[in-house]
């Protein structure tokens, strides 16, 4: 199995404060992983730091076994609605061909293949009915499939994605998940910061639990344990078991 993403001793400071400790990791081929912990974690804040958005400190951060900037192309970064302009007049299908302008020398229009794979990615997310609104004009869920359809339209191996399921209606939620599913089945890899427990079970293999440092990382039968998840809440989350299943209460 390949090797998509290696991380060394990724440290993130804030002025004289430490966002993010000494983090270690690997994600290969073919993995949905999710991102978890409270708020103020840094979980954001550390896929931030991966793509080169974030200063940091680190004695290696690769993907692909070559640096971040020269594997740009092939990786994908949805960040968090709330970080987004929505009143930018921009239309759905443009905010899409942005996926496709990595690909792109300045001095050229997208071609008619560019377009075709904005349209298949638009059909992806079903939201070819909205391709000439302005993306204000969507709801919090079309606006988030709208941005995975650019992440699509990007053709990326590797992808992040900072919390795409908050404040989204259950529809997209859904569609969201099965297009990420069948982004894995296509060996591609997929970081998704998430902040519903309820949900790591059904949704990821692999689990990363941080709270300013690496609490634990791997197979979520292995990893989303009550003692690990308790060690990276502080003991501010109640865990029970109801039919095998994880159930969370508190935060």
């Amino acid at each position: 199995m390949g090797r998509m993403l290696e991380v060394n001793n990724l440290s993130v400071y804030y002025d004289n404060l430490q966002a993010i400790n000494n983090v270690s990791f690997s994600a290969d081929e073919g993995k949905l992983i999710g991102i978890v912990g409270p708020n103020g974690a840094g979980k954001s804040t550390l896929i931030k730091a991966i793509l080169g958005l974030e200063k940091s400190t680190n004695s290696g951060i690769s993907a692909f076994e070559k640096s971040i900037k020269k594997a740009r192309r092939q990786i994908a970064y949805v960040p968090q609605r709330s970080l987004i302009d929505w009143d930018f007049p921009v239309l759905v299908e443009d905010v899409v061909m942005m996926g496709r302008y990595i690909h792109l020398p300045w001095y050229k229009r997208p071609s008619k293949d560019d377009k075709n794979i904005v349209t298949e990615a638009l059909e992806k997310v079903g939201m070819t009915e909205f391709r000439k609104r302005q993306i204000g004009e969507l709801s919090g869920g079309q606006q988030q499939r709208v941005f995975i359809a650019r992440a699509l339209a990007q053709q990326a191996t590797l992808f992040f994605l900072d919390e795409p399921f908050a404040g989204i209606d259950v529809t997209s939620e859904e569609i969201i998940i099965n297009i990420l599913k069948s982004l894995r089945e296509e060996n591609k890899t997929i970081l998704v910061v998430h902040h519903d427990l309820s949900k790591v079970e059904e949704y990821f293999d692999q689990v990363m639990l941080v709270n300013k440092e690496l609490i634990g990382y791997g197979e979520v039968s292995e990893t989303f344990k009550p003692e690990l998840l308790s060690q990276t809440y502080k003991g501010k989350i109640k865990l029970f078991k109801d039919n095998d299943q994880m159930m969370v209460v508190g935060n």
